[in-house]
C-alpha cells in the first residue's frame, strides 16, 4: 500500500472542502450570521491539515486499484467528518452522530434528513447542506482531476473507483481531459438551471439552492415541505432537471460533438426514457382521483416518478398516501434508479439491462444447449468480465441490503420502515415510506441505526467495492519492495 500517495490526496481533498467552505462564509456575512464563524473556523482547521499533508509531493507517486478504492473511501469519509464540524459548532445540529448523517446525506446526494425543521436553520447551514449534494453530484475526485495536474496513470484507479456505473469510459485520451469535460457539462447545466427557476420567479436563494439538490440528485429541501409550497411551473423546471442530470453524461458530449449519432444508439438512455413515460402513464391514471384534472395527477406523477428515478427525493405532496399500485412502482424506481455516469444513484439502468440479458442468454442455453450467441450492449458485444461483475455486484448489494434491514430492524419500526429507510438510503434517493416517508424524517432511529445508514449512504454512493474493501486487512499491508 502506497500510504504517502494517499495522505497527500487526501490533503489535497481538504484543501478543496477548505475552500468550499469559504461560500457558506459569505452567506453568512450577506445575511449577517454569526454561524458563519463556525465555516470560517472549520474551514482553517482544512487547509491548514490539508498544505501540511500535501506540502510535499511524494517521491513514489505511483497508484494501483486498491489506493485508488481506499483514496476514495477515505476521501468521503473525511470531507463528510470535517463537513458536519459547523453544525456542531454552531448549535444547528449538536449531535455530532446526527451532524455527519446529514452531511453524508448531502455529499453522498441521497437527501434523508434528521431535521424536524428545516426552515430554522441559519441561511450559511442551508447553503452548506445543498451545496454538499453539487459537489458529491460529479463526484469530488472527479472534481480533483479536474483541476489537478496529475500526469501519471494513477487517474484511471481514481476515476474508475468513484465513477457510478458497471464501466468507466474515457471520451477522450487523457482522464483529466474527461473529468474537465463532464464538469464543463455539469456546470452549464447547473446554470440553465439555475437561470430558468430565476425567470420563473422564485427567490434567487432559492433557486440556488434547489439547482444545487436537482443538480446533484439530492434533494435537501429548504423549506418544510420541501419544494411543495412552489408554483406548478417552477416544479416543472426542477422537474425536466431531475430527468436530465440523470442521464448519462457521455450522450451530451456526444451530442455536442461530432457523435450525435451515438448518443441516440445508447440503450440505457433509451430504456431510461421509456421506464420514466411508462410509469407517469401509469400512476397518473390510479391517482386521477385524488386531484381536481387529470393534468395536477400528470404533473405530479412527473414529478415524483422523476424525483425517484434519478434519487433526487424531492417531494411536492405525500405519495404515501397514494394508491398500492403508484407507491409500489415508486418503490420499484427506488431500486432501478438513473443511468450510469450521471449524477444520480440506484442500481444503474444499464447494469440491469446486462443482468436481464445475461438471464435471457442462460435461459436460451437450456433451449438451445449448442446455440452460441453474444451478448451485445450499444451494438457491441459485452465482455464476459463484465457480466461476472454485475452479477457479483448485484449479490453483494442483496446481501448488504438484507444484513443492514435486518439490523435496523432491532429499534423496532415496522417492516416497510425498515425496508425503504435501506432502500432510500443505499440507493440515494432520501425519502422512504411510512415513518421515513415524504413528510417524515430519519431521527425515529437509534444512533447505531444511523452509524448504519451512514454506511449504507457511502457503500451506495461508490458502488459497494470501496467502503467494503476498507475491511479487507490484507488491503493494508505494505508491500515488502515499496518504497515511498
Amino acid at each position: 500500500m502506497n500510504y504517502s500517495i494517499i495522505v497527500y490526496i487526501l490533503g489535497w481533498i481538504l484543501k478543496l472542502e477548505g475552500a468550499f467552505m469559504l461560500l457558506p462564509c459569505i452567506v453568512a456575512v450577506i445575511y449577517r450570521e454569526k454561524a458563519g464563524f463556525s465555516f470560517l473556523f472549520v474551514a482553517a482547521i482544512c487547509l491548514a491539515l490539508g498544505f501540511a499533508t500535501s506540502i510535499k509531493r511524494p517521491k513514489n507517486p505511483n497508484m494501483f486499484a486498491r489506493e485508488g478504492f481506499v483514496t476514495v473511501a477515505l476521501s468521503w469519509i473525511v470531507l463528510s467528518a470535517f463537513g458536519a464540524l459547523p453544525f456542531v459548532i454552531n448549535g444547528d445540529i449538536p449531535n455530532y452522530i446526527d451532524a455527519m448523517f446529514e452531511m453524508v446525506s448531502g455529499f453522498t446526494t441521497t437527501g434523508a434528513s434528521i431535521l424536524h425543521e428545516v426552515e430554522v436553520l441559519n441561511k450559511c447551514s442551508l447553503f452548506w447542506r445543498s451545496f454538499s449534494h453539487w459537489i458529491g453530484g460529479m463526484g469530488v475526485i472527479v472534481f480533483m482531476l479536474a483541476i489537478l495536474p496529475m500526469t501519471n496513470g494513477s487517474t484511471m484507479h481514481l476515476m474508475r473507483a468513484e465513477s457510478p456505473g458497471p464501466s468507466v469510459g474515457k471520451l477522450v485520451p487523457k482522464i483529466r481531459d474527461t473529468a474537465l469535460i463532464l464538469y464543463k457539462i455539469y456546470l452549464v447545466m447547473t446554470v440553465i438551471e439555475f437561470i430558468c427557476l430565476v425567470t420563473a420567479r422564485m427567490p434567487v436563494f432559492d433557486s440556488m439552492l434547489i439547482t444545487f439538490g436537482s443538480a446533484g440528485t439530492g434533494g435537501f429541501g429548504i423549506k418544510n415541505d420541501s419544494i411543495g409550497s412552489y408554483s406548478t411551473l417552477q416544479q416543472s423546471i426542477v422537474t425536466i432537471s431531475m430527468i436530465l442530470f440523470g442521464v448519462n453524461f457521455n450522450a451530451y458530449y456526444y451530442l455536442l460533438g461530432k457523435h450525435k449519432k451515438d448518443a441516440f444508439k445508447m440503450e440505457e438512455v433509451r430504456w431510461y426514457f421509456i421506464i420514466i413515460a411508462a410509469s407517469i402513464i401509469v400512476i397518473s391514471i390510479n391517482i386521477r382521483n385524488y386531484f381536481d384534472s387529470f393534468f395536477m395527477a400528470f404533473h405530479q406523477a412527473a414529478f415524483q416518478v422523476g424525483s425517484i428515478i434519478t434519487t433526487t427525493g424531492y417531494g411536492t405532496t405525500d405519495f404515501d398516501l397514494w394508491p398500492q399500485l403508484s407507491r409500489s412502482i415508486l418503490v420499484i424506481l427506488m431500486f432501478i434508479g438513473a443511468c450510469a455516469g450521471s449524477t444520480g444513484g440506484g442500481l444503474k439502468v444499464s447494469r440491469l439491462l446486462i443482468l436481464f440479458k445475461s438471464v435471457k442468454q442462460d435461459m436460451l442455453k437450456f433451449v438451445h444447449p449448442r446455440s452460441v450467441k453474444v451478448m451485445r450492449f450499444d451494438g457491441k458485444a459485452v465482455d464476459k468480465e463484465l457480466i461476472r461483475g454485475v452479477s457479483a455486484f448485484f449479490v453483494t448489494y442483496i446481501l448488504i441490503f438484507g444484513i443492514s434491514a435486518m439490523v435496523i430492524s432491532l429499534d423496532g419500526n415496522d417492516l416497510v420502515t425498515n425496508f425503504t429507510a435501506v432502500a432510500a438510503t443505499f440507493n440515494n434517493i432520501g425519502p422512504g415510506l411510512a415513518m421515513v416517508g415524504p413528510t417524515a424524517n430519519f431521527d425515529v432511529f437509534s444512533y447505531f441505526s444511523k452509524i448504519i445508514l451512514i454506511f449504507d449512504m457511502l457503500a451506495g454512493r461508490l458502488e459497494l467495492y470501496p467502503i467494503l474493501i476498507l475491511f479487507v486487512p490484507s488491503i493494508w499491508k505494505r508491500s515488502r519492495n515499496h518504497k515511498e
